[in-house]
């Protein structure tokens, strides 16, 4: 009884909120824009414009499927996993939405499909984007103008080899030109993987075997909280927020070593993680002339991270080794660009600067380890400079965008307070970039693209430091890491629900992860990464066209890749599928069956093993004018994901036998009152910075 007399008096306060918040909408000066109309058309759905791949939700059976992460899961050449959202043949991937960069994964789970208007894949980045960036998903969202208050809370618990639980709660406030908003998560989140690993090498003239098997648990508690505000009248907007991200895990593995057939001895390694971040972001904007668009970003970023590390040996006599490390960073980053039509069609022209610095103090606690893993103290400063220009017009059924970026860094390194000349260095860059599209009709079109880019690796494969991982095994990152140079031609056809994209590329200078012997008085492995040039081609084929209630794609693929490392050939093509469903049935439910596999083949240094039948469903129903939304999923539903892996590098031969927690089921609840998208319109000042910190 007071459960329904709680509905009565909730469905209530929302009829009069909302009536409220009509009559509100009729003092805002938007309402006097046309009003959009939805017309469901004859063309697809999904069709390529040059070189990007636009989706079009109204009208479509993916209107209400749910959030952004269900739509975006059946679209092709995107695909989702565990609320990752990824690019078929792409890596380092970007979400825009609105205009404004994607900070928080959560974000594609707050937005509503039915708030979606269309969804933009940029397979070839032009200039404007960062070298780095793979491709660019672009989310355009309908307009809402509904004063007043904005309340949205997302529930989920979810159940694998262990439960975790995370819980969302936003407020918005719009009054007249202003918009203040502050929200918050706090996440549960526990993790447990087992496996083993097996080494086999020539050492000393002897083959010989050093094993380790590993029970993995990992409980994280993480929180985020975040506020700031928005301005916007006419042509001008300007905004800024602050977000503070604590983090507190404790890793645990119980597992066991052995060295050839002598008897396996227990070992425990436990991590205590501490970890905090601050991050102040600001933006401006302005339309001036009708017809110069400037805009400008800026950002700081400090964070800090403490692990301490002890590996014990409860069994034996064997000493336990203790370590320490603290990393902090700082990033300072602004970019500016201003946009106006030239030559009948559109000009960008920016900058974006950077300076970081990191620095890592690594102390190793045993006194015989630190023989062969000295403690140290690494200092990384970078400076980076660009300047970007890009033009794109439509000639007719013909559309033609053409890009530079030039780009100067410099970058200075520090061992213990003294600089490493031979690491240090002074970059000048030029990436080019080209595309060329044309439109037969509106269910044909095809488009050829070039693109150079420079690709740096990230700060946490710089270090110099070495990681203690067991009594004859060392992990550690290479201060001598060069920037990789990426050469990419892409091929992309549409025709009907027919679609084919094909990527030839050359990468010189990328890293991989090799295992050899590391020189120590005894038998020591190392596991690094170091630079390989690598040709690779993609191929994949995609089918997909909505059937009444039913959305079906089909996506088959092919990697295949040309590398030798110490005259060892890593050549085996990888065979991929994905085949998504998507059901949208009466009465505000909606059910998606996906499954995907693949064949054993190689990546860069890494032979994965065949996993050919994986399934994940769904089922949900939205209440109360789809302000509720229930959802039930289940991940990898028949236990058949495999995450097994072999490398042969430099005559130590890994085999790799791993069993993630990636089947369980989650329940989602969503409840949006008044729900409506940020206007916050800043992109982030340099978004290749924030994912190498």
């Amino acid at each position: 009884m007071k459960i329904k007399i709680l509905i009565s008096v909730l469905t209530l306060f929302l009829s009069i909120e909302s009536g409220f918040a009509q009559n509100q909408e009729a003092t805002d000066d938007l309402t006097h824009e046309l009003q959009e109309i939805i017309v469901t058309a004859k063309q697809p759905a999904t069709k390529l414009v040059g070189s990007t791949l636009v989706s079009t939700i109204p009208g479509t059976n993916l209107a209400d499927l749910g959030n952004a992460l269900d739509v975006l899961a059946q679209l092709p050449m995107i695909k989702v996993q565990d609320n990752t959202v990824g690019v078929i043949g792409k890596s380092n991937i970007e979400i825009y939405i609105d205009g404004r960069p994607m900070r928080d994964a959560l974000e594609l789970q707050q937005l509503l499909s039915s708030n979606m208007k269309k969804v933009e894949l940029l397979m070839t980045p032009g200039a404007a984007y960062e070298s780095t960036t793979g491709a660019v998903i672009k989310i355009s969202t309908r307009r809402s103008f509904v004063q007043g208050l904005s309340l949205t809370d997302q529930f989920q618990l979810q159940r694998r080899r262990k439960w975790s639980v995370m819980d969302y709660l936003a407020l918005s406030y719009r009054t007249s030109d202003w918009e203040f908003f502050v929200n918050g998560t706090i996440n549960r989140n526990n993790s447990v993987n087992k496996g083993t690993t097996t080494n086999t090498l020539i050492y000393e003239g002897k083959e010989m075997v050093v094993g380790s098997s590993q029970f993995n648990s990992f409980p994280t508690t993480t929180g985020v909280f975040k506020g700031g505000f928005n301005y916007s009248h006419g042509a001008q907007s300007f905004g800024a927020y602050y977000r503070y991200n604590p983090e507190r895990g404790d890793f645990s593995n119980s597992g066991s070593e052995w060295l050839d057939n002598d008897q396996a001895i227990a070992r425990d390694i436990d991590k205590r993680i501490r970890a905090h971040s601050h991050l102040a972001s600001l933006y401006y904007e302005n339309t001036f002339a009708d017809k110069y668009l400037l805009h400008l970003d800026g950002d700081f970023r400090s964070a800090c991270d403490t692990n301490h590390v002890a590996t014990t040996y409860p069994s034996s006599t064997t000493t336990a080794v203790n370590s320490t490390d603290k990393r902090t960073s700082t990033l300072w980053a602004g970019k500016l660009y201003l946009k106006f039509p030239l030559w009948n069609g559109e000009f960008t022209v920016g900058t974006q600067d950077s300076y970081t610095h990191s620095s890592l103090d690594y102390r190793m606690l045993n006194t015989d380890v630190s023989e062969y893993i000295p403690s140290s103290l690494t200092d990384a400063r970078q400076t980076s400079t660009a300047l970007y220009a890009s033009w794109s017009r439509m000639f007719g059924k013909l559309s033609l965008s053409a890009g530079a970026r030039y780009e100067y860094v410099n970058y200075d390194y520090k061992v213990n307070g003294k600089r490493d000349d031979d690491i240090s260095r002074r970059d000048h860059t030029l990436t080019p970039d080209l595309s060329l599209g044309y439109s037969f009709n509106e269910e044909s079109q095809i488009s050829i693209s070039y693109k150079m880019a420079t690709v740096k690796p990230p700060y946490s494969q710089l270090t110099g430091a070495l990681n203690y991982t067991g009594l004859h095994e060392i992990e550690g990152g290479n201060t001598g890491l060069r920037d990789e140079r990426l050469l990419d031609f892409q091929l992309f056809g549409m025709w009907k629900g027919f679609m084919l994209q094909a990527d030839c590329f050359r990468s010189i200078d990328t890293y991989a992860f090799v295992k050899q012997v590391y020189p120590a008085d005894n038998l020591q492995l190392l596991m690094h990464p170091v630079n390989i040039d690598v040709s690779a081609l993609s191929l994949y084929l995609v089918w997909c066209q909505p059937i009444r209630f039913w959305t079906p794609s089909v996506t088959a693929g092919l990697y295949r890749q040309w590398l030798t490392i110490d005259n060892s050939r890593y050549n085996k093509p990888i065979y991929s599928y994905y085949f998504d469903n998507t059901f949208s049935l009466p009465n505000g439910w909606s059910v998606t069956a996906n499954i995907s596999g693949s064949s054993q083949g190689d990546m860069h240094t890494n032979r994965f093993h065949g996993s050919w039948f994986t399934m994940d469903a769904s089922v949900g129903k939205s209440f109360l004018n789809k302000s509720l939304t229930l959802k039930l999923s289940a991940t990898d539903i028949f236990n058949t994901a495999n995450n097994d892996w072999t490398m042969n590098t430099y005559g130590v031969f890994v085999d790799k036998l791993q069993s993630y927690d990636r089947r369980g089921v989650a329940l989602n609840i969503i409840y949006n009152f008044q729900p409506r998208k940020s206007k916050y319109k800043g992109s982030v000042a340099s978004e290749a910075e924030m994912k190498r910190l």
